[in-house]
């Protein structure tokens, strides 16, 4: 049994997790509860009409999803703004907020599907066992240890798994839980007055489960006694061919201090490492988070922003909510390279440069090599095109920092991966020829002159 304000802050806590950091910060916080109306009808407020607005528009199925979570039932939601809030209260008083309320919670959320995961080179294989792992529990891969850094989509891939086999394996008894949350269940058991009667009990309900899913288990470093229970917990599961799901930031063996024994039960399995993913699906990434989301972006935003960041997928879907909700305070439909020049604080802006162009580039490259426009941009082949044409991009990309895709266009709709591909031709050819690096210092130096 839980009071009002205690399950509300469970909400919160699974809506942190289900939408962009941004949004979090700017609708959800502010939100208070004032009432469960019996146990049909739940009363929120918030802090502004275009709070109210905001979220009624664009987050309302995710808000519903969450408080269906943690009260266990699909409650009516009724959310009011300030003026409307004062009115409730007269009309019915202070919230009863220490009421106690049955509720019954899944510790999964809902957005970490496979149907959300992006699939792509850098975490093919990760997926591909983890299906085999949700589908076939304790049969296939057992343990399956996942690692890589920090925002790769560890987390999600656990919550994917729990997901699935919550709904096809609805009678299995699974656990996900975080390293530092196992160690405080022991220690509290441990510190208990009944010690004998808590450490049965956690042990019970940790050996009993059918699959049991370790996040951050980089934390069990240094804490002798937890490996020793963790390394119980993982026997008795495993000779029972019970599940076990590791999830860390780092292999086996590179976690310090870990016990040649723990270390070597988390070997037997499978072990498989979640990469940084490459642009293809990065921009994948992006465009699914569009979709879910509901964001209207247009593409060479996407492209933008998956071409500048290229270390984690939070950062990603962060700078995107970003850019997306700088729209929204202009009340523009789309987000588009305005916001997206915003978003990174400017620093890509076009008069950095000089007020250089594209079309200043690709008429001086003409220029200088006397070709045509349409020579440049159009399909030829000949060695006296396509040297031209590898060079304009190339300043393009290093000048303006045109998204790969955006220049792809300019350059009659070529793939993103041949403008890469020129670019790079470019840029290594700048390191070993004498000729390539003049070509490209006089063609600046026009560029400055104009």
């Amino acid at each position: 049994m839980q009071d009002l304000s205690s399950l509300w802050q469970a909400v919160l806590d699974k809506l942190e997790l289900m939408v962009s950091n941004v949004s979090f910060i700017m609708w959800f916080k502010p939100l208070k509860v004032l009432d469960l109306v019996e146990n049909k009808k739940l009363i929120i407020a918030t802090n502004s009409t275009s709070a109210k607005n905001q979220i009624l528009r664009n987050y309302l199925d995710k808000l519903s999803s969450a408080v269906s979570d943690i009260f266990g039932s699909n409650l009516e939601i009724d959310i009011l703004d300030q003026n409307e809030e004062i009115e409730y209260i007269k009309a019915n008083g202070e919230v009863k907020k220490q009421k106690e309320y049955e509720v019954s919670k899944n510790p999964f959320n809902a957005k970490y599907t496979f149907d959300n995961f992006v699939v792509g080179k850098s975490n093919q294989f990760v997926y591909a066992a983890a299906r085999a792992v949700a589908e076939h529990p304790g049969e296939k891969f057992n343990p399956l240890f996942i690692y890589g850094g920090v925002g790769l989509g560890k987390t999600h891939i656990l919550h994917a798994i729990g997901n699935y086999i919550k709904e096809f394996n609805p009678n299995l008894n699974v656990k996900y839980i975080t390293c530092n949350d196992f160690t405080n269940d022991y220690i509290e058991s441990l510190g208990s007055e009944e010690k004998i009667k808590a450490v049965s009990a956690f042990r019970t309900k940790y050996r009993n489960l059918d699959v049991l899913m370790v996040d951050d288990i980089q934390f069990i470093s240094k804490r002798t006694s937890t490996q020793e229970e963790f390394f119980h917990t993982f026997n008795e599961l495993y000779q029972n061919n019970k599940q076990i799901i590791i999830a860390s930031d780092r292999h086996p063996k590179e976690i310090e201090t870990l016990t040649d024994r723990l270390s070597s039960r988390f070997t037997c399995g499978l072990i498989q490492d979640i990469q940084s993913p490459d642009l293809e699906t990065r921009i994948a990434i992006l465009r699914k988070k569009c979709q879910i989301e509901k964001y209207v972006i247009d593409d060479d935003v996407i492209d933008f922003i998956a071409e500048k960041l290229n270390t984690n997928i939070r950062e990603l879907e962060g700078m995107l909510a970003k850019v997306y909700f700088l729209a929204n305070l202009s009340n523009k439909h789309s987000a588009t390279m305005e916001e997206a020049l915003e978003a990174f604080n400017g620093q890509f802006e076009e008069d950095k440069n000089d007020g250089v162009t594209v079309d200043a580039i690709i008429d001086a490259v003409c220029k200088y090599f006397d070709i045509t426009r349409q020579d440049i941009i159009g399909k030829k082949k000949s060695k006296d095109v396509v040297e031209p044409r590898m060079i304009a991009i190339y300043l393009i990309s290093e000048i303006l920092e045109i998204p790969l895709v955006s220049i792809g266009k300019i350059f009659g709709g070529r793939d993103h991966t041949t403008i890469m591909h020129s670019r790079d031709k470019i840029s290594d050819e700048i390191k070993t020829s004498h000729k390539i690096n003049s070509f490209i210092s006089e063609i600046k130096k026009m560029l400055k002159s104009e």
